[in-house]
Parts: C-alpha cells; structure tokens; sequence
C-alpha cells in the first residue's frame, strides 16, 4: 500500500492506493494563504506539517504502507532557518509561486540563464531574501521546495528536487549560485523525480504509525505527478491541470524550441513535454465568487449556465496575477469587454469560465503553431469534475475533453511513481496503462465552436 500526498496553493490532499490503481482511502485539508497588495503570496508551512498529520489521522491504518510519495505546488520557496526537530521545522514563511515581489531581480536572472526567468522562480526570490531581507537571509540553513520540505519533516534529509532535463534555466549550479554571490551551504544537493528523498525516521515512524525504515520518494513537482497519473504517455496526448492556475502540458517526440513555452523531459522517456502555465484561473472563479455574492462555485456555474455561448458580447481576460503562457508579462491585468446595460450576474459568470477557456486555446494555439498536434486533453484537478466548464473547454478548444475516474491526478500519479520505485511495474508507461481510467468523454458542440472561433479573435485582439 503507498500514501500518497500533494501540496497544493489553497488545499493539501493525501491518500492511500493499492497497486492497481484502486483508492483505498481519501483525505484533504485547506490551506491558508496570506496575500497583500497582490504582489505578496505567503504561506505558513507549517501548517502543511499539521494538515499533513491531521489527514494521516483520517485515511486509516498506516502501519501497511511500503512507501509516502510526495509533490506539491511551484516554484514555491521555503526559507528553512534551522535543523529538524521530531516533526517540525523552523521556517520563514513560504513564498508561493504567485508571489510578485521579485520583479527588480528577474531581469538580473534572466540574463545570466540565457532566457527569461520570472519573478515566481526560486532565484529572483532568493536574491529579493538576501537584497531586501538580509537578516533573514542570514537565518536560512537551507532554501528548500515546497514538498521537500514535508520530505525534510519525515526524513532529516535535505534535497532539492530537479525536476527533469530541460529546466536548467530555472534553477541552478554552482557557477550560477557564484556569480549571484549566494552562500552554496544553502542550497542541498539534487535528487529527481522517482529517487528517495531518504526513510522516515523513527520518530516520525512512531508518531504515524508506519513501519520502520520506509522509503520517502520524491514525486517532483505537482505537474509531473498530474502528467503521469493523466495516463499522458506518448507525443499529441495533453493534460490540462485545473486548480488556482492552470497547466496545459503535452507530450511531444522531441524538444520544442519556443520562448512563449516551456520544454523539458517528459516523465516517459524519451518524450518531451511541451508546457503552458496560466497564472489565475480558478482564483478567478474564486475571485469572481466573492466578487458577485456567490456562494460558491456550485452556485456560481448554476448562473453561468444560463447564460449563452459568448455571454451576451462579455469578454474576460484572466489575467489577475499577470500572465505566464504565452504572454510572460507580469505587468498585463485583467479585463472586462463588451459590457452594456443589458449584462448581468450570470453573463458576468460565464463570462469568466469563457475566458478561462480562451486562455487554454491561446496555449494550444502556440503549441500547434509551433507544429505540434492536441488530439485531446484530459482534465485533472480541482475543477475536473465541473460538467459545464468542461463542455465549455470542448467547444472553445474544439478538443475532445476526457475526464478521468479520480480528478486528483497527481495522487495517482504519486501512486504510479511509487509503484514503479518499489519494482511493481516496469515503467511509469505501463503502470499508467493498468492504473489510469476514463470515466467521462465531452465532444465539440460545431454551432458553439464556430461561435468561439470568432469570439477568440476578439479576445487576441482586445488583449492588453
């Protein structure tokens, strides 16, 4: 049996899997965040180690897991400013992925990788620490991801997860680390993904309940898990990885040279994935939630769904935090077009799952401008189960959406990796074959399609 656990922005999820595939047992926690003057985005970490704790209570008895398997959200910086103690660890709060503060160092970055680097990466928000905060960069021990921090809690071993060939822009070396004068002592060696963080301790063995000496295995970052437990295993196959933001990831035969994307090794060799990130989509819905006086995305999406195809002439652009794909522009915001007397709460509402969906076609389109074919995408996540949205996603895309059995991609993705580490299957290939399933399928609604095709020049168009 093997426990899965993802780190998520606004919820932490875990879960036990035998090794078919089967669920045995589900738990999820909320998370906290503090945001302020939308360019701060911390969290606590350790409330990750109570949620943690407090879902392990619930899933059941542990003492039969052979293995934890972890991912979690970013790049999401931790400042660890002291040595393990029992199941704590000292921290500065986390700078989550959407933090904006380290815009002045991006550029500085970027220069030295040969490539744009945003503000969200670990190194702008390293260097900000040590600029902006220098006492507080002087307390931290180790500069550490988001789940190698729970990973450090169980093991006592410091790791930084690298996630795959093709992300050295984004991370670093001791060349690099030198010429941005950054102390090396602060930065613990690369383990991959699929490779052992280290075993629990006994003390965390005692306080679970596991058995002694269980490995801990690191399931990267939560994109690569989601990749994997998607069943994404051979070139033109897509994920589309809903939740605060969205990933739209596709396997392709080889690596794809093009700035508006990111390229880097797919989880089954020898592909490549070719990958999009959304900044703010589902805080969009959140945020529109709140916004509007509903009270929740259930309600939220019963208005939607009276609205019509292209919500009475209302485009929205989702750009609430910026924009990574395919813009890479901190500085764009969020817009409203087309908005006459006649708009109301429920335009308004379908409005922004439109957008979000245009925003999806916008990646695509870049992708298969580059020469790359989408015949489909699968979606995982948050808002994987949403009927409406999906069909929505359908008929603006013009792919067939496929929704699989369990919306938590990633969990299963983190059961596949650690079966193929414990020698269960031979690859991350075939375990995905016997272990991922479809449930639903949403085909392209032509009238509605032909109608978004038209919508979605205007949504280039109108863009800023």
């Amino acid at each position: 049996m093997l426990l899965t656990a993802d780190i998520g922005t606004s919820s932490l999820k875990s879960a036990l899997w035998d090794y078919d595939g089967k669920r045995i047992s589900f738990a999820s926690g909320a998370l906290d965040i503090d945001v302020n003057n939308g360019n701060r985005h911390e969290a606590d970490c350790a409330q990750w180690l109570r949620t943690f704790e407090n879902l392990c209570a619930k899933l059941g008895e542990l003492k039969f897991v052979d293995a934890i398997v972890i991912s979690g959200n970013g790049p999401t910086l931790v400042p660890v400013t002291g040595e393990r103690s029992g199941f704590s660890v000292p921290a500065i709060k986390a700078r989550l992925w959407l933090d904006r503060r380290a815009q002045m160092f991006q550029q500085k970055v970027s220069n030295l990788m040969g490539g744009f680097v945003d503000a969200g990466f670990f190194l702008p928000k390293i260097l900000y620490i040590k600029n902006n905060e220098n006492e507080n960069y002087n307390k931290v021990k180790y500069f550490l991801g988001c789940p190698e921090y729970l990973a450090y809690a169980l093991t006592g071993q410091p790791c930084s997860v690298f996630p795959s060939d093709g992300f050295e822009r984004w991370f670093w070396n001791d060349d690099v680390l030198d010429k941005l004068e950054l102390d090396r002592k602060k930065f613990p060696p690369f383990i991959r993904p699929g490779e052992q963080f280290g075993e629990v301790t006994s003390q965390a063995s005692d306080l679970f309940g596991f058995k002694k000496n269980i490995p801990v295995i690191s399931g990267g970052p939560d994109f690569f898990a989601a990749i994997t437990g998607a069943g994404i295993t051979k070139p033109s196959q897509a994920v589309d990885r809903t939740g605060s933001s969205e990933g739209i990831n596709l396997c392709t035969q080889t690596c794809v040279k093009n700035n508006l994307l990111m390229s880097y090794g797919h989880p089954v060799k020898p592909y490549w994935n070719l990958s999009g990130i959304i900044n703010t989509t589902g805080r969009a819905v959140q945020w529109a939630c709140d916004l509007l006086g509903f009270s929740g995305i259930q309600e939220f999406c019963f208005a939607a769904e009276k609205s019509k195809a292209g919500s009475g002439g209302i485009i929205f652009h989702p750009y609430l935090a910026g924009e990574r794909a395919p813009l890479w522009n901190p500085d764009i915001r969020a817009s409203f077009h087309g908005l006459s007397l006649s708009s109301d709460r429920n335009n308004f509402a379908n409005s922004i799952l439109e957008g979000i969906a245009f925003a999806i076609k916008d990646v695509i389109s870049v992708m298969e401008t580059a020469g790359e074919k989408v015949s489909n995408l699968r979606v995982t996540g948050g808002m994987a189960k949403n009927r409406y949205l999906n069909q929505i996603k359908a008929d603006v895309t013009g792919k067939e959406i496929l929704e699989g059995v369990y919306e938590e991609t990633e969990l299963l993705g983190l059961a596949i990796i650690g079966s193929c580490f414990l020698g269960k299957y031979a690859s991350y290939k075939e375990a995905s074959e016997k272990m991922v399933r479809v449930e639903k399928y949403f085909q392209p609604n032509p009238d509605n399609t032909n109608i978004y095709n038209e919508i979605f020049a205007g949504y280039l168009e109108k863009r800023r």
